[in-house]
């Protein structure tokens, strides 16, 4: 039996591995990056090596650092998790000439499923109906306008997981399309080689889990339903499939076996399959997966098993005992916790966690790389954490997903937990009429991201009182005042919305120009309770410099304190002509240079982040004035990319103070054009001049620090009302001390 593994991984996979090992009483080792010294499957595991600096080529993918480490620790077997080195056949044939046991199939295996090309005719050779594919035009060849068979679906020969694959709707489309492809196949998997076949309208991505041993044995464990997917990621999966009945699933599994036996495979695998929507009897191979899915947890719920366990035994030569009689039970969905905002078009995010809160309760499971203080960079795949729920029937999973998702709480990173809550509710994904499509037909007017009520802004203005207030009653910023408590106003920006909340006395809150309201709020440990308008609410709180995290039921609010009230109109409302990266990531390409003309949505800058391309367009027409990156260079959210000079801003500006004179009565115009001076008057007098304001020195106590009569202080202007009245600063206030 296998003594000690090393995990070549990181983060949920990484855990969730440890886990099993610790259960079989066989000792871990964890490797990592400069990036993730600190992070949780470092700290959870029995050992964890360096093997290289952030990058992902110098670290995780780094085959001799993984396998020197191995042998450092002294381990007897490497588990390669998933993505980075899982299916890389050198990687595999490295570990065997270390005398390393590879959890996993063999390498010729590995390269048989690797290659989508020779997969799909070996498939076929052994009676696996796949889809049809259309040749890739070379030279001067090209498709007609207007070929029946388009729409095609791109992707690289070598990949998986969705990555640099894409829809081509006419020809028209294709020549950007194979650019991109080839591109992202390159940086992704070394092999810019693509398969172009026919698209499915409205299909369903169906998976089938196989698991086969060195004796000869080859089973299935039922179906994954994996067709709610966004830019062909997964994003929620389940099993059993709500569109197969038995005998289909008896004749997808039959097929993956098949699929499996023709390339000698051994251990965990996934036989993909595209299913026509309209007729499930209409599936099509894709691509073997050769390595443990991201969404196995559904199928050990399902099937009461342990797919590690068995991934480790078949590696020690234990023959199969699981199985050969599949029997499902119950229900399991998944959703997988994502960095990335849904209110910017899904775009990756990174950050520090501040706060963490994770689900538990009957039939929830939670498969997270995620602590407290974690850093979330765009070096890696955004995907954090995993959330699942099995129950009796679909209908209870659901219910206890949606629950568990409401509970999750990750502040300091923005994610895309609320959309998954929207997504559950959509009445399709209810009814289960699934297909690859349907993310992307939900508007994003039912509420992707939830905008910050006036609850959330009074709990904000409330969590930025209440940190502030110190022993001392005098720090308070209850606006207390010798005539009256007067209101403490405070500005917060969140996206792209700016709001002023006015608290008074700790118990009134008005926001914007709405009317008071009675309010409260205190903390209860991080949480902060707050009374608003007769309901009671809880919110999870945390704090990064002048930024005020919030969470509640699965949404997260981030809300950046303002210094000044947001300048509205004239040039600031027409934009600066700034462009800015929309997310933290790495420049791939720069497509114009300084001087260039351009217009208004052409591509300035392509930036790349968590394997997904993003091109920023110029904001509007005019001329690019600078250009602050180039390729290769790391970029920050929001960080300046290039300036455009808006073409006819000076004509624009000169028309609109135009405008303004000619609405001026004639007297006024002539009286401005002449410059005498007199201008336009404001209807109040000039106040008396009172000649120079003398500074007096008032006591002031402070008992923490000074003496019985207090230092002494200039009271200075600031100390001086309106008519020279001074305001003693020492003035009593309850609980305070007295004046001097």
């Amino acid at each position: 039996m296998i003594e000690k593994v090393l995990i070549a991984n990181r983060g949920e996979i990484a855990v969730r591995v440890i886990r099993t090992l610790r259960r079989l009483g066989i000792a871990s080792v964890a490797v990592y990056s400069d990036a993730d010294a600190g992070a949780r499957h470092v700290t959870e595991a029995d050992e964890a090596i360096r093997i290289g600096p952030a990058a992902a080529a110098a670290s995780y993918l780094n085959i001799d650092a993984i396998i020197a480490a191995a042998s450092a620790a002294g381990a007897d077997a490497i588990h390669p998790g998933y993505g980075f080195l899982a299916e890389n056949a050198a990687f595999a044939r490295a570990a065997a000439d270390a005398g390393l046991v590879f959890i996993g199939p063999p390498p010729d295996a590995i390269e048989a499923m690797g290659d989508k090309i020779a997969a799909k005719a070996r498939v076929s050779a052994a009676g696996v109906p796949v889809v049809p594919e259309v040749p890739l035009p070379s030279g001067t060849d090209s498709f007609p306008r207007h070929d029946p068979r388009f729409p095609v679906i791109v992707k690289p020969s070598a990949g998986g997981g969705g990555k640099g694959m894409v829809v081509v709707r006419t020809p028209a489309e294709l020549p950007a399309a194979v650019e991109s492809a080839k591109r992202t196949a390159l940086a992704a998997f070394g092999d810019d080689r693509l398969l172009i076949e026919k698209y499915i309208a409205r299909p369903r991505h169906i998976e089938i889990q196989v698991l086969a041993d060195t004796h000869g044995n080859v089973v299935h464990l039922g179906e994954r339903e994996c067709s709610l997917q966004r830019r062909h990621q997964k994003v929620i999966e389940e099993a059993p499939s709500p569109f197969l009945d038995p005998a289909r699933r008896e004749a997808m599994g039959k097929a993956a076996v098949e699929a499996a036996r023709s390339v000698g495979y051994t251990g965990a695998g996934t036989v993909e399959f595209i299913v026509d929507g309209g007729d499930p009897d209409q599936f099509f191979f894709m691509e073997m997966n050769t390595r443990l899915q991201v969404e196995h947890p559904v199928t050990e719920l399902v099937a009461g098993l342990d797919l590690v366990e068995w991934q480790i035994r078949v590696a020690s030569g234990e023959p199969l005992s699981c199985g050969r009689e599949l029997r499902i039970s119950g229900h399991a969905i998944e959703a997988r916790v994502y960095a990335e905002d849904p209110a910017r078009g899904f775009l990756p995010t990174g950050g520090t966690v501040l706060s963490l809160r994770e689900p538990a309760g009957e039939g929830v499971r939670v498969d997270s790389g995620l602590a407290a203080g974690t850093t979330v960079t765009s070096a890696y795949d955004p995907m954090l954490a995993k959330v699942i729920a099995w129950g009796e029937d679909r209908a209870t999973a659901l219910r206890r997903l949606d629950a568990a998702l409401a509970g999750t709480v990750v502040l300091g990173v923005t994610t895309n937990i609320a959309f998954l809550r929207t997504l559950l509710a959509d009445p399709d994904v209810q009814a289960g009429n699934l297909d690859t499509d349907l993310i992307a037909r939900i508007p994003e007017t039912v509420g992707f991201a939830q905008p910050a009520g006036d609850e959330v802004l009074a709990a904000a203005a409330f969590a930025r009182l209440l940190t502030a207030a110190g022993a001392d009653p005098w720090d308070a910023a209850d606006g207390w005042r010798p005539s009256g408590r007067a209101w403490t106003k405070f500005r917060f920006r969140t996206g792209d919305a700016h709001a002023e909340v006015r608290v008074r006395n700790l118990s009134e809150v008005a926001v914007g120009d709405g009317e008071p309201v009675a309010a409260s709020a205190r903390f209860d440990g991080a949480d902060l309770l707050l009374t608003y308008g007769g309901r009671n609410l809880r919110f999870a709180c945390a704090r990064d410099g002048e930024t005020t995290w919030l969470g509640r039921d699965g949404h997260a609010w981030a809300l950046s304190g303002e210094r000044a009230a947001p300048v509205r109109g004239g040039a600031a409302a027409r934009g600066d002509g700034i462009v800015r990266s929309p997310m933290p990531g790495t420049v791939l390409a720069v497509r114009a240079a300084p001087g260039d003309p351009v217009t208004a949505g052409q591509p300035l800058v392509v930036v790349e982040a968590m394997k997904m391309e993003h091109t920023v367009t110029a904001p509007v027409d005019g001329t690019v004035t600078e250009l602050a990156v180039q390729p290769g260079q790391q970029v920050q959210l929001d960080e300046p990319l290039a300036v455009v000079k808006q073409s006819g801003v000076k004509q624009a500006a000169e028309r609109q103070e135009a405008g303004a004179d000619a609405q001026l009565p004639a007297r006024r115009r002539a009286r401005r054009a002449q410059g005498d001076g007199r201008g336009l008057r404001t209807g109040r007098r000039r106040p008396r001049y009172r000649g120079p304001l003398r500074t007096r020195r008032v006591p002031v106590r402070d008992r923490r620090e000074d003496g019985r009569d207090g230092p002494v202080r200039p009271a200075g202007r600031r100390g001086v009302r309106r008519h020279g009245r001074r305001l003693l600063r020492a003035l009593p206030r309850p609980g305070g001390t007295r004046p001097c």
